[in-house]
């Protein structure tokens, strides 16, 4: 598939890598065409990598990641355009921190809303699958990455594009345990999982591990 990754930092680097592992061809969008960090990462990964604007890597991509902080996310979307983003499947693995107060962070949506469910109504024509939230990112793009029985969760709006991300989390991630939490308002209830994880990587001092529901 052709891929758009919005963003430069570790996830979006992290997740491309992966993609173009697994045989993708991945642009990565940043805010500039010629980003510094965008073009370190495709000299290192290839002639399947290349770089854009965030329009570009939108328009390029049949599935698109956003691998943006979630403060931002919503900005980053209005730069691509809702003409280029309307119908693509956008995997939305960010969170939106509020560090106002501090850390650890608060959530800007509270428990109410979510930053899944604030792009979905802000461009609605874009079929939003929220995903890989809840864990660091090397284990996004690596289910084995932590031992034994562990789940990603999943929700969205559209059935087909819940399973097309659905099958690349399979294939290309490694992921067994995928757990359909129904429409996009399930997002606010993963992006409430993050004050437990981040009080769980204060506490384990590393980021290996991973939830598991058993019942």
């Amino acid at each position: 598939m052709k891929i758009g990754v919005l963003g430069t930092g570790m996830v979006g680097e992290t997740i491309g890598s992966k993609l173009i592992e697994k045989g993708h061809e991945v642009k990565m969008g940043s805010r500039s065409a010629t980003n510094e960090k965008a073009a370190q990462w495709v000299s290192r990964s290839g002639n399947k990598a290349s770089q854009g604007t965030f329009k570009d890597a939108a328009s390029f991509g049949d599935i698109l990641f956003n691998c943006t902080k979630g403060e931002v996310s919503v900005e980053v979307l209005k730069s691509a355009g809702e003409e280029t983003l309307k119908g693509k499947v956008l995997v939305d693995l960010a969170n939106a921190l509020d560090f106002s107060k501090g850390r650890p962070p608060g959530l800007i949506f509270g428990t109410n809303d979510s930053l899944g469910e604030t792009i979905q109504k802000s461009f609605p024509d874009l079929k939003v699958v929220k995903t890989l939230n809840t864990m660091n990112c090397t284990i996004m793009v690596n289910a084995s990455g932590v031992p034994g029985e562990h789940d990603v969760f999943i929700c969205g709006n559209d059935p087909d594009a819940k399973k097309k991300v659905s099958d690349l989390l399979a294939k290309d991630f490694g992921w067994k345990n995928i757990i359909d939490l129904g429409d996009i308002t399930g997002a606010r209830a993963t992006e409430m999982i993050l004050p437990l994880w981040l009080r769980l990587y204060g506490t384990f001092g590393n980021t290996d591990f991973n939830f598991h529901i058993t019942r």
